[in-house]
C-alpha cells in the first residue's frame, strides 16, 4: 500500500505547493522545491510515535497533519502537513513501523526514571 498527497493551503485545500508526500510501507519521502529540489527519507523502523494535529481550517477543509517523532538525525520531528485523508496515514504509519520493527528485530525502549534524581526515588522510602 502507499500514499501519495501535496501538502495544501489551508484556503479551501488547493494544491498548490510543490511538496510531496510518499509514505511506503518501508519509508516516508518529502520531496520539497520547484527549481532547487530537496528529498528526505525516513525508514519506517526508526518512526517512534506518531501524532495527528488538525485546526478548524483543517476540519473544515477535511485535512489534518500527521506528525511523526522518529529516530532520524535529520528530522526527528517529520511533519506531513496540510493533507488529505490524515486519519488513514497516521494509522498506515503506526502499522507499518510497527511491522518494519518487527521484520528488522528491533525495539524502542523508554527510561522512565532516567530524570529523576536518585534521592527522589519513592521506592527507597519504604525500604525500613
Amino acid at each position: 500500500m502507499e500514499f501519495i498527497e501535496r501538502k495544501r493551503l489551508l484556503f479551501f485545500g488547493l494544491p498548490w505547493t510543490f511538496t510531496k508526500y510518499t509514505v511506503r510501507e518501508e519509508m516516508i519521502t518529502v520531496n520539497t522545491g520547484l527549481l532547487s529540489t530537496r528529498e528526505n527519507d525516513c525508514y519506517m523502523y526508526k518512526v517512534q510515535d506518531v501524532e495527528l494535529s488538525a485546526t478548524l481550517w483543517e476540519r473544515i477543509f477535511k485535512m489534518g497533519t500527521v506528525i511523526c517523532y522518529t529516530g532520524d538525525t535529520t528530522n526527528p520531528k517529520l511533519c506531513i502537513e496540510h493533507v488529505r485523508n490524515a486519519k488513514s496515514i497516521k494509522d498506515f504509519i503506526l502499522e507499518a513501523s510497527e511491522e518494519a520493527r518487527r521484520k528488522r528485530r528491533t525495539m524502542n525502549t523508554l527510561r522512565i526514571d532516567a530524570d529523576m534524581d536518585p534521592e527522589d526515588n519513592p521506592a527507597d522510602e519504604y525500604d525500613d
